[in-house]
């Protein structure tokens, strides 16, 4: 490998089937040198009624503002919802630390979020006695996702949360003025209502010390979600063309002109803003193109390039699920539980939200991060923890 790994993510070969997640041969530890990075609201669980919008948006937003920031480099990350997970090269640091300084101060001031935000040296992870190993994930082709094993990326949440005291870590909220650049971020389609039943968010933690014996359980509850609802062509996906619904003004245009206010923009681009949202709404209405912007190519590409399924040492899945089919995984997950294989955690809700990184609409470049609502992936985070609590106590509940 040379020397300069600024380029590692961008050379690796991308896997197109999400079961691959599961081959080790599809990973390339991360270089000597990077860091890992790890951003998440703090109390997220208690900023969840009525703002669970907000935490996602937020999560979002520090993916864009690290992409933004680093236009010669591609990122490998992965959104958690009420966070963010990427993965820099030592070259980035400092602009990686200024950008996300900012977005923690725009959190803070314009949603009233308590935004934490870390990088540790994979070099350190490494020393601790874990491992960070990247693959990647095509969408479509110039979309990917992350996906991360070896166990380092759970515990670089539990250095940087354990450093609080400390700062080692820490990104400080910098001092003086700056805002982070959020171009591309938005969040304007409704919210998605089930077509099935229920928006079942999973998380899912295999529990073997061995990556052999991970694997093989990681497999075994991809395969067997898949059986339980005759998955065929990503049938369960929950952004489905019977459910995107475009409004004006939208619901989240406010949260998006708070972004604005937050980075300091004038009032030109806020009336921008909003005249660029009404020609979406426009043509989404009439399924028409105009510019970069084909209405039913859009809706069709946004499909296949959401996030409904990820892998960072964890596997996240949110399903539009039959209600009988949801107490079907439920039952199989448990089974799992009973046999020490997994730890996991579920989530039911009425619709899915979704937030939109758009970076190019004439080359097809857009990704769309999806969760449950009233909480999501952050609720399911609940039950998961306090399986893993009663397990290292010796319990299985």
């Amino acid at each position: 490998m040379s020397k300069n790994t600024d380029t590692f993510y961008r050379d690796l070969e991308a896997f197109t089937e999400f079961p691959d997640v599961t081959v080790a041969a599809r990973y390339a530890p991360l270089p000597s040198g990077w860091f890992v990075v790890v951003a998440d609201i703090v109390g997220s669980t208690k900023a969840i009624e009525g703002r669970y919008k907000d935490v996602n948006l937020m999560g979002a937003a520090c993916i864009t503002a690290v992409i933004n920031a680093l236009p010669n480099h591609t990122i490998p990350y992965v959104f958690g919802g009420d966070g963010a997970t990427m993965t820099i090269p030592a070259s980035a640091a400092n602009e990686v630390r200024r950008v996300l300084g900012l977005a923690r101060r725009l959190s803070r001031d314009q949603f009233d979020l308590d935004l934490r935000a870390g990088m540790v040296p994979v070099d350190d992870v490494r020393e601790a006695g874990a491992d960070v190993r990247i693959a990647k994930f095509q969408l479509t082709p110039g979309n990917y996702l992350a996906t991360f094993s070896g166990g380092g990326v759970q515990l670089v949440d539990s250095m940087i949360k354990a450093d609080a005291r400390h700062g080692a870590y820490d990104i400080a909220i910098p001092t003086g003025d700056g805002s982070p650049d959020l171009e591309g971020l938005s969040c304007r389609w409704e919210p998605l209502a089930s077509c099935r039943g229920t928006m079942m968010s999973m998380l899912i933690l295999a529990i073997h010390d061995d990556d052999t014996e991970k694997a093989k359980t990681y497999n075994t509850v991809i395969d067997g979600v898949a059986e339980i609802l005759l998955d065929e062509a990503n049938s369960n996906n929950p952004v489905s063309s019977e459910n995107m619904v475009f409004k004006w003004p939208s619901r989240g245009i406010e949260r998006e002109s708070k972004l604005l206010r937050g980075c300091g923009k004038p009032i030109k681009d806020l009336v921008w803003l909003y005249l660029q949202s009404f020609t979406q709404y426009v043509l989404e209405r009439l399924n028409l193109s105009a510019g970069g912007y084909n209405a039913p190519v859009y809706r069709d590409e946004l499909r296949r390039n959401s996030d409904f399924r990820r892998f960072d040492d964890m596997l996240r899945m949110i399903l539009d699920c039959p209600l009988d089919k949801a107490d079907e995984i439920e039952s199989f997950f448990v089974s799992l539980h009973e046999k020490g294989r997994i730890v996991f955690g579920t989530h039911r809700s009425d619709h899915a939200l979704m937030t939109c990184l758009v970076f190019s609409l004439t080359k097809s470049e857009h990704v769309h991060f999806v969760d449950g609502t009233e909480g999501g992936f952050a609720m399911a985070a609940v039950p998961l923890k306090a399986r893993m609590k009663a397990l290292n106590a010796g319990n299985i509940d």
